[in-house]
Order: structure tokens, then sequence, then C-alpha cells
């Protein structure tokens, strides 16, 4: 089976401000807010939905083919893909844009303050699932909003079944906007937060929700995870880890493991599984594609942290 991966790629670059930013910010002085912090920590990583979820599906084995728009900048992003073994068949250059952009700084408190450009991905619109050929499964995940809007569209024509996981896009979307991915979609994903979101701008309950697909996945942290499906609840707890050093990139890792799990007809019990130790792996390294292992070491970790099998 042959994924088919929509959504975002990014550069992100992860400042660290060695105070706090309330001791540099005064309350009653925000109106004429003039400010600068000296951030000697800097990196530059590879991100992006799309990018991180191919980049976690390559690992575990999966055939995943990411499907978004960059800049004229993306060089050596392509080559970190090139390098990885990840697909560029589907990428569009956007003449005259800049790659899409998070500037992130964090203080002592792990406060944010965070400035995105989205650049090549407002274009996102102009690629096509109708031009991609041997796609068994997609996913919808954060990217521009029209392209997220007609990528459903186009999966659904196609009858190709496919993932609707909106994240940090769910600002873009009413309740209607939702109900209509929704009816489209084959299956959910969502953070506890995000589900919430869900609930109260659809004016729809979980059940009723759920009914609307084959299932639906909530994510939950450290408390592990929740499938909504056939009438059932299905709790799947999270997999053990050694540090939590960096949850960016998590809820990408974990929809590589969904992926995985639904390409090769695995139950909901073991999909959620590897889904859960796939964001474990994730979180204990700092950045969205820096970690890395074999399938031997995650069969022989999947084992330890779940009792059961992998292969």
């Amino acid at each position: 089976m042959s994924a088919l991966i929509c959504g975002s790629f990014a550069y992100d670059t992860i400042m660290v401000f060695h105070d706090h930013f309330k001791n540099h910010i005064l309350p009653e002085q925000v109106h004429i807010l003039n400010v600068s912090f000296l951030v000697p920590d800097l990196r530059r990583e590879y991100g992006g939905c799309a990018g991180n979820i191919a980049y976690n599906l390559k690992l575990l084995g999966g055939d995943g083919r990411p499907m978004g728009t960059v800049g004229t900048d993306f060089s050596p992003y392509a080559e970190w893909m090139d390098k990885t073994g990840v697909s560029r068949e589907q990428l569009r250059v956007i003449d005259g844009s800049y790659t899409a952009q998070a500037y992130i700084t964090t203080d002592k408190d792990d406060n944010q303050i965070t400035a995105f450009h989205p650049g090549a991905m407002n274009f996102s619109h102009e690629n096509r699932i109708t031009d991609v050929d041997g796609v068994t499964i997609g996913l919808v995940s954060p990217d521009g909003r029209q392209g997220m809007i007609e990528h459903a569209e186009q999966f659904a024509e196609k009858g190709i079944p496919f993932i609707f996981d909106p994240g940090q896009g769910m600002p873009m979307f009413d309740g209607e906007d939702l109900l209509r991915f929704a009816d489209k979609a084959t299956w959910m994903a969502f953070n506890d937060y995000e589900m919430r979101l869900m609930v109260e701008r659809t004016g729809k309950s979980h059940a009723q929700l759920a009914e609307m697909v084959e299932a639906i996945v909530v994510t939950r942290g450290g408390e592990g995870s929740t499938v909504y499906t056939g009438g059932k609840v299905i709790d799947i707890p999270a997999a053990p880890i050694s540090a939590a050093n960096d949850p960016t990139g998590c809820g990408d890792a974990y929809r590589a493991g969904l992926l995985y799990g639904l390409m090769n007809d695995m139950d909901w019990e073991m999909t959620g599984r590897v889904a859960a130790l796939m964001g474990a792996i994730k979180i204990e390294q700092a950045g969205t594609q820096n970690h890395h292992f074999t399938r031997e070491s995650f069969s022989e970790r999947f084992s330890q942290a779940f009792g059961m099998s992998f292969d």
C-alpha cells in the first residue's frame, strides 16, 4: 500500500532565551511593546506535518509520499529528504515564495513566542490528488486552507480512504466546514483539545461524530490515547519514555504509526500501540526528524512496553 500525505513543509527556527519573558515585558506598557531578546541557543530544524509524518513512516518501513508546496529556499530540506529516502515526487516549488517558516523563542518557563510565515503553503491547492496514481490511503493534515478543503474532496471523489487530521489548522474552519470534512473522511485524528473544539464547533458529541467515520483517534499526551470505533471505546496506553526532551512533532510521529497500522491491516489495539511508541521515541529527541531506530530495536522496545509482539 502507498500513502499520500498532504500537508505542510516548514523550516523551524528554534531559539532559547535564558531568562523569563515576564522579567522584560511590562504589562502596563504592552500597548507600546518594543523588546529584544538575546538568544544564545539557536537551531534550525526540518519540519512541517507532511515532512514529519513521511519521515516517521519511512522509519517504520512504510511507503509514504508527502504532497506539499515549498519555496525556492527548499534545497537544504530537499537534500535531507534524499538522504533519508523520503520521496520528493509530489512536491511543487512555488516561484517567488519562501518555504513556510516558524520562528519559535522559548524562555526558562517554557513559554513560547512564535511567528509563522506560511509562504508557499498558501498555494497547496495547486497540487491535486487526481494527478497521482497508485495511492491506496491518504491523510489531510495542516496545510493551506483551500488545499485542505480541495484535497479532502479529491480523496473522496477518487474513492481513496483518508485520515482527516486538522491539527493547528483547526482555527481556519467553522462547524459547517468541519462537518463537511467528517462527511468525507474515513478516519479522524485529534489531540484532546482539538477534539473539544470539534465537539463545540459542530454541536455533535463524541459518539455522534464517531458514527460519521470508521474511527476517531484522540491523543492525550502522557495519558495515552483513545479510539472511538464501532460503538466501542478503546483505551491505548502511553509508551514509557526515558525523558521528555521535546514534544514538538510527537503528534506527527503518532500519525505515522496510525498510517502504518491501517496500511498493514492491524487492529486498533495494535495500531494505537505502534502510534504510541512512535510518539514516545520522538519525544526523547529534540527536533522533529532527528530520531532514528531499526526495525529490530523498535520491535524489541514494543515488546518491552506492551508485552506484545510487533512482528
